[in-house]
């Protein structure tokens, strides 16, 4: 008995971690040496490779491949068909497995369908990229990009909303966060004494937690 979920089509490979309250779905391989979290949700047609760490409440929606080298935090959000590379130049002829980049999605950001995450690069906490952008630079936190290249387009909050900022501050009207501009590439949260966004108690037990 295993305190997660995996469908009866799907192959779990020997030494793979994988956190209670997670579900994996239709048609997935999880493979050798890695390292799933609480809480996650694998939809259909996913490859896991090894090495791959996701952390607690990961979701990951149908036809998604995650490669040696890429390392999703807690809550990264990950859409249908998006693409993660880790080689640069690669060669049918040529073994690069030696030059496999790493590759990091930082903790609550969202990744959009059909987007390609070109390898070596960071994806900031709670960024936003957008359906089919091809993103091959680091994105800061809290930022808005999409396109081909992708390019910064605004700023979002914590929860997902845009932020129209005046005079340097902006309130997310969904949550009531509030930001302020540190430059033109960085924005920070100013701290509140009250939020209206709420996040799963740790404390709870899973079937409590999970939302999934």
């Amino acid at each position: 008995m295993t305190d997660y979920f995996v469908h009866e089509s799907s192959y779990i490979d020997e030494d793979v971690q994988i956190g209670p309250g997670t579900k994996i779905w239709h048609f997935c391989h999880i493979m050798s040496g890695s390292k799933i979290g609480e809480c996650c949700n694998i939809g259909q047609n996913v490859v896991i490779s090894p090495g791959v760490v996701l952390g607690n409440g990961v979701k990951v929606q149908n036809n998604v491949s995650i490669y040696t080298g890429v390392t999703c935090e807690d809550e990264v959000f990950l859409g249908p068909s998006m693409v993660f590379t880790n080689v640069i130049n690669p060669r049918a002829f040529i073994e690069r497995k030696e030059e496999f980049k790493p590759t990091r999605i930082k903790k609550g950001a969202s990744v959009g369908a059909n987007a390609t995450i070109v390898c070596g690069i960071t994806i900031g906490s709670y960024a936003f990229i957008g359906a089919g952008a091809v993103v091959s630079r680091d994105v800061p936190d809290y930022a808005l990009v999409y396109g081909n290249p992708a390019r910064l387009q605004g700023w979002v909050c914590e929860c997902g909303e845009k932020l129209d900022f005046i005079l340097g501050t902006a309130d997310c009207d969904h949550c009531h966060k509030r930001y302020t501009a540190v430059s033109d590439m960085q924005i920070a949260e100013i701290p509140r004494k009250k939020y209206s966004l709420t996040k799963p108690d740790m404390k709870l037990p899973i079937a409590k937690r999970c939302k999934n």
